[in-house]
């Protein structure tokens, strides 16, 4: 007897994650619809939805709306489908881990400069930042200091949200000099 359970089909979370993921790039999502079901009418407008059976669709869509992630409008016989606020913030959630940051083909010459003092008490938030942080390849200059130099504006925002910091505990600076900044134009080649 094993104590590993292996799975054929994909975890039905791992469809509301994907329908998560597919309303976060689409935006606000509009279909023509007969019935008065929107939710069936964005299940079958969902681009994955021969990979899953088409009930597990509807259903991972009809979770999300009944958690209140969903925000349905009806206009002159359209229906508009978006996420709101708490959508958003689940959808950036799964985000998390695959967060990188772009590397343009030319350094602007600007540091990135992420500034972050969160109490003692939140310790575990502060540390899982700091190793978010490392993965994303910033440079720690100082405890609470890290540096890159690349646009990471999108980035501190998803991981604003998903830590749940406010604009004292997380700051972005952008900084054109640093002083001497050779050995991080060594340590990031640019």
């Amino acid at each position: 007897m094993t104590k590993y359970k292996y799975y054929l089909k994909k975890p039905k979370q791992e469809i509301a994650a994907d329908a998560l993921t597919w309303l976060a790039a689409g935006g606000v999502v509009a279909a023509a619809v007969m019935a008065p079901n929107a939710v069936g009418a964005l299940a079958r407008m969902f681009p994955r939805r021969n990979q899953y059976p088409s009930k597990h669709t509807y259903n991972a869509f009809h979770r999300l709306y009944k958690t209140g992630c969903l925000e349905i409008e009806k206009k002159n016989h359209q229906i508009y489908i978006s996420l709101n606020e708490k959508g958003r913030r689940k959808a950036g959630r799964l985000q998390i881990n695959h967060l990188q940051i772009k590397k343009p083909k030319h350094w602007d010459h600007k540091w990135w400069i992420i500034i972050f003092d969160i109490a003692h008490t939140n310790r575990i938030k502060r540390e899982a930042l700091r190793g978010l942080l490392k993965r994303l390849d910033f440079y720690q200059l100082q405890k609470s200091v890290w540096v890159c130099p690349y646009d990471c504006r999108d980035e501190v925002e998803v991981l604003k949200d998903f830590f749940g910091l406010t604009d004292k505990e997380i700051r972005l600076i952008i900084a054109s000099d640093i002083g001497a900044d050779s050995f991080l134009r060594n340590i990031f080649k640019v």
